[in-house]
């Protein structure tokens, strides 16, 4: 999943879904790299309902674009998620 995130924004939430397919996250994370990249692999926990084990990002760990891979459920599962968490999907 290729992710763009936002940090220092008000709240943890996924705001957009780019026409390329990039899930565009805020998190309220600021700092080191690090600091953000512990915040959005709690925060896609909880949105995924995985363990933090089945979260990796695999690239993009010192920039603000990033893709991270998700162990333990399929794409139409993850999509679905992403969606519900927008009000857009079920």
């Amino acid at each position: 999943m290729t992710i763009r995130v936002t940090p220092r924004s008000s709240r943890d939430e996924v705001s957009d879904i780019q026409e390329d397919g990039t899930v565009k996250i805020r998190l309220k994370a600021s700092g080191p790299d690090n600091n953000i990249n512990q915040a959005l692999v709690r925060f896609l926990s909880d949105l995924l309902g995985v363990q933090t084990g089945n979260l990796e990002i695999v690239a993009g760990g010192a920039g603000m674009d990033k893709l991270v891979t998700v162990t333990g459920m399929d794409a139409s599962q993850l999509q679905k998620r992403i969606l519900r968490s927008l009000g857009g999907g079920n």
